[in-house]
């Protein structure tokens, strides 16, 4: 994930979080898989917060950078975990680098593997985070583990990749709920004091009615060749997880919740139905499980729209019956304001939000944050997982070709596989090459997913 720093950010530190990962992309080449008194929030005189990094690629270093720019309290980097040590160790050092004492991580409290994440967990205290940025298809047992040992989340997108997942999320989030504990969920946008005045003057009716939001952003992702012989197939499927739809609900969801998110936001609603449709990437060696374009449509409640699609530019636009406004910008720039008509042309623009003072990933840590130190509540869990189950609703009605319902979702218990919490490397993979090499792969009329 690259993304340009937002100009407003005022970090604690001068490096931007796009640095944080060019660093570690750089370090990781070739890898297997990449002052006022404040309120005591935990039990001891100690009340900084901990923070345990499980998944350890761009996003997770990322994530932690945040964290440390908007911090108001005393705060480290004290567990970290993912699959292999390369990862592990990498962002180690990048992190240690950029933040110094800040990281406190010394190697009995690095942890690989697919039990990584309980160690760096088990490390923490109430009051804590655990930082849940590794693999969608691992996401639902790491909650729900951290949920029972009583420390709060961060929880990165995409959440789960099947409606299966989703459930378990969802009721992760509301035991976290009865426990206190707060929930972080990584569609940082809701966070964005633009977006936030916008949606008070959509709410207040200045736009009209709202028959119509576009958002569009280019995926990509849609080929991805055979794997050499003899292929540990799980190694192979994570490292290429973004081609799997059990690993990390693919390209659909990894891009688009985001715009998905902002549609559903905008209409102050969840879809009742779906369509779509897109297609594959016509190479004869391509084994990858993504459509290399998608188009969905969105129906609500009012009989409104939305229209996603994989291409140019990366923005969000409303269509108010009085007029129109841009909700979203290239990289979620906050590039947000309302227009005289329905002329989308600059000269038209009568009202623009003013500057934010900090990027949305930093608003939302600042929010979290003050509110586990000031014990305000915070759970986003389940508007995470209605994210998460709209955007699957888009991609099973492109995948299975046919009009896919909300009430399907939410009654669905489809999982693409019985066994992701009991993976192992060199042991039986989610899914199997057939005798040419070739993963199942969408086919509407014939595919299923919820």
């Amino acid at each position: 994930m690259n993304r340009q720093p937002d100009p407003a950010d005022r970090r604690l530190s001068n490096t931007s979080r796009r640095d944080i990962l060019k660093l570690g992309g750089a370090l990781a080449a070739g890898s297997v898989l990449a002052g006022a008194p404040l309120p005591r929030v935990h039990a001891s005189e100690d009340n900084t917060i901990r923070l345990a990094l499980i998944g350890c690629g761009g996003r997770g270093r990322g994530a932690v950078g945040d964290a440390f720019s908007v911090a108001e309290g005393p705060i480290k980097l004290h567990a970290m975990a993912d699959l292999t040590e390369d990862r592990v160790s990498t962002s180690y050092n990048v992190l240690k680098n950029l933040f110094a004492d800040r990281v406190d991580v010394p190697e009995d409290r690095r942890f690989v593997g697919f039990d990584g994440y309980r160690h760096a967990i088990d490390s923490l205290r109430p009051g804590d985070v655990a930082m849940l940025t590794a693999y969608a298809f691992c996401r639902p047992v790491q909650i729900e583990y951290a949920v029972k040992k009583g420390v709060n989340v961060f929880l990165e997108k995409t959440f789960a990749p099947d409606p299966a997942g989703c459930r378990r999320i969802m009721a992760a989030g509301e035991r976290a709920k009865e426990q206190n504990l707060k929930i972080a969920a990584g569609l940082q946008c809701r966070h964005s004091v633009a977006r936030q005045a916008l949606i008070e003057k959509v709410r207040a009716g200045e736009l009209g009615d709202i028959p119509l939001v576009r958002a569009t952003r280019v995926c990509g992702g849609g080929f991805l060749a055979k794997p050499p012989a003899d292929t540990d197939h799980v190694a192979w499927q994570i490292r290429n997880r973004m081609h799997f739809l059990w690993a990390s609900s693919g390209i659909l969801l990894e891009m688009l919740i985001h715009q998905i998110d902002e549609c559903c936001w905008i209409k102050d609603g969840w879809p009742v139905s779906a369509i779509g449709k897109g297609n594959r990437a016509d190479r004869p060696d391509n084994i990858s499980q993504n459509f290399e374009h998608y188009e969905l449509e969105y129906t609500f409640a009012d009989g409104g729209k939305a229209v996603v699609e994989s291409v140019q530019p990366f923005a969000t636009f409303i269509h108010g019956s009085k007029r129109a406004a841009q909700f979203s910008g290239d990289v979620h720039r906050a590039t947000v304001h309302t227009y005289k008509g329905h002329e989308l042309e600059n000269s038209q623009i009568d009202w623009a939000a003013e500057p934010e003072p900090r990027g949305p990933w930093q608003a939302q840590w600042k929010n979290f944050l003050e509110a586990i130190r000031n014990d305000h509540p915070f759970n986003e869990a389940e508007r995470a997982i209605k994210a998460n189950l709209a955007s699957i609703m888009g991609r099973a009605a492109a995948h299975m070709g046919r009009t896919v319902t909300w009430q399907e979702l939410l009654d669905s218990n489809f999982a693409f596989t019985p066994i992701a919490d009991q993976l192992e490397f060199g042991g039986p993979a989610p899914v199997q090459p057939d005798a040419e090499g070739h993963y199942p792969f969408p086919i509407p009329g014939k595919w299923v997913e919820i």
